[in-house]
């Protein structure tokens, strides 16, 4: 099972502030020891929301609106992927990452399943996703792979 542990925006996230070599440091202690279980998938910082947009939809319309954004407990400045055989191992996992503020504050952080292909009915769209999703893991499968360089 594929979990995303969602890190939310804090006033200094949202304002651009770099974590210290601390932080830094205990994010790295983390996402090795997260590698070293062989569970790690992917991980990163998001820039401020400054730096993003939002496409919304009204209808058949569609618009792109430009950052910031309000409400920094709405926002995401990060996230961990990691592959779990339970839910509880995602529990515990997530109980374990670094408070990830830069000043050792409040903050929150969200973990939520991904879905699977195995989640949806059969049918010729989910089809074309499982397809994806297999190119995806070759892909990834030889540029982990040193021999296919």
């Amino acid at each position: 099972m594929r979990f995303m542990i969602i890190v939310k925006a804090t006033q200094a996230s949202e304002e651009g502030r770099m974590p210290g070599e601390a932080l830094i440091a205990r994010m790295a202690e983390y996402h090795e020891a997260l590698a070293q279980a062989g569970m790690l998938l992917d991980a990163s910082g998001l820039q401020p929301s400054s730096q993003g947009w939002r496409v919304r939809y009204a209808g058949g319309e569609c618009c792109v609106v430009d950052g910031p954004f309000a409400e920094n407990r709405e926002l995401i400045a990060g996230y961990t992927l990691i592959e779990a055989d339970s839910r509880e191992t995602a529990i515990e996992w997530s109980r374990r990452y670094p408070n990830p503020t830069t000043d050792g504050g409040d903050c929150e952080i969200e973990v939520r399943p991904l879905m699977a292909s195995d989640d949806f009915e059969a049918g010729d769209a989910i089809e074309r996703f499982r397809v994806l999703e297999g190119e995806l893991q070759a892909k990834c499968q030889d540029a982990r792979d040193p021999r296919a360089s």
